[in-house]
């Protein structure tokens, strides 16, 4: 196709074509009657001797070959990308168990697939929550899950999210170990003599425990008796239990696991949990302070108390004192009536009223008899003072006696006349 174009302005990088009618085409914000037929066209491609007004033909035809090798081009690049990334997609993890303790779980799983596609996170769930997130899950491969109750069973399962989706293993039912059972029970040695080693060996068969050379994920207990070695480093890094042997021989004669307190490398061997029909050899000292502990004390001497008399009020202990004592039994039938109520029942108890006024009572005579007593020695003292004034030629005065007064005139203060 030729067409035919008037050339209208020639700048540096870009010369403008007119059509014949001389109208400009492309020009924006022009209306659409204005509108100019106008083309943009590289100078660089015009002839060097153009100027404005001068008449080009240029020469349009459609380029098939070129056409056809782009098409195949696209295609090949299309075909590319679908064999490396849409042939393979991502494998759900594979779960298992390693090792299973009292109180801990060792998981492992192979090496995540995640083909072509983006990792997001691997992740661990047990019972239907999440337990934790695994760190750099391209280069671990396992972890472990401590703190567990005893003899129980626990569900996990890994969860693994790419960018071509989320992907779950299946679900893994592990169950913890009873305290007799010591089969999970994974030892590393460190250094010993060799004799306590195949002692060691031979203890950790009995009980159906595990030795391995080196320090892993799945060690429950480091055992040695000098603490010395990259692996007893590795161990005390990983806080792994450094004990001695005896701990192992302590679990096969109990028969169960035990604690490890008192089988550390400096620990108080008296602090070792001793099963029935064992004791640990203690200080003559503690021995006897024990005993002397464990002596029965001296059971209590039990006496019988007469009961509380009752405490009587205002009112009947003035009624008491206002009313006259019984009049006592005869004589001859005193001493029977005494030895009948001493064999039936025994004295009752007296009230504090009754015990005042007996003392009352008994302290009346005494003070009669101390009246009648300074009575005699006055008279005695009078006595002898009149005789020694009728000695002396002075006159005697008798001292006025309760009966002279009685004796009198019968007068009293208010009969006498002034």
């Amino acid at each position: 196709m030729l067409v035919s174009l008037t050339v209208g302005k020639v700048d540096a990088g870009v010369a403008v074509l007119l059509t014949e009618d001389k109208r400009l085409v492309g020009i924006p914000y022009c209306p659409l009657e204005a509108m100019p037929h106008l083309i943009e066209f590289p100078s660089i491609l015009l002839p060097p001797d153009i100027s404005s007004g001068s008449i080009v033909d240029i020469t349009v035809a459609r380029n098939h070959k070129s056409e056809s090798d782009s098409a195949s081009a696209f295609h090949s690049l299309q075909s590319t990308i679908f064999r490396t990334f849409g042939q393979r997609t991502p494998s759900a993890p594979t779960l298992r168990c390693r090792n299973a303790t009292q109180t801990s779980v060792v998981l492992e799983w192979d090496p995540i697939d995640i083909a072509t596609a983006e990792l997001r996170s691997l992740t661990l769930h047990r019972n239907g929550s999440k337990a934790g997130t695994i760190p750099k899950p391209t280069e671990v491969h396992s972890t472990k899950l401590s703190g567990l109750a005893v003899d129980s069973e626990y569900v996990f399962h890994l969860v693994l999210r790419t960018s071509a989706g989320t992907f779950s293993s299946e679900k893994l039912a592990v169950k913890t170990h009873k305290m007799t059972d010591l089969s999970g029970i994974t030892i590393t040695p460190g250094h010993m003599p060799a004799a306590l080693r195949e002692s060691l060996q031979k203890t950790v068969d009995r009980i159906g425990a595990k030795i391995v050379d080196t320090v892993r994920i799945d060690t429950t207990h480091f055992v040695c008796t000098e603490g010395r070695g990259p692996a007893w480093e590795k161990a005390v890094e990983n806080n792994i239990p450094v004990v001695v042997p005896d701990w192992v021989k302590g679990c096969e004669r109990e028969g169960r696991i035990v604690g490890v307190r008192g089988y550390y490398l400096n620990a108080d061997p008296r602090l070792r949990q001793i099963g029935p029909g064992q004791q640990v050899q203690q200080p003559p000292q503690q021995q006897q302070q024990q005993q002397q502990v464990r002596s029965p004390a001296t059971s209590p001497r039990t006496e019988i108390t007469p009961p509380t008399p009752e405490r009587p009020t205002h009112e009947r202990a003035h009624e008491d004192e206002t009313s006259a004592p019984p009049p006592p039994p005869p004589k001859d039938h005193e001493d029977d009536e005494k030895s009948a109520s001493e064999a039936e029942t025994p004295p009752e108890p007296k009230t504090q009223a009754e015990e005042q006024k007996v003392r009352t009572e008994d302290l009346k005579p005494a003070a009669e008899e101390s009246e009648e007593e300074d009575s005699e020695e006055e008279l005695e003292a009078a006595s002898s003072a009149n005789a020694k004034a009728a000695e002396a030629g002075l006159p005697v005065r008798n001292k006025a006696t309760v009966e002279d007064e009685d004796e009198g005139d019968g007068a009293s203060f208010q009969d006498v006349q002034l």
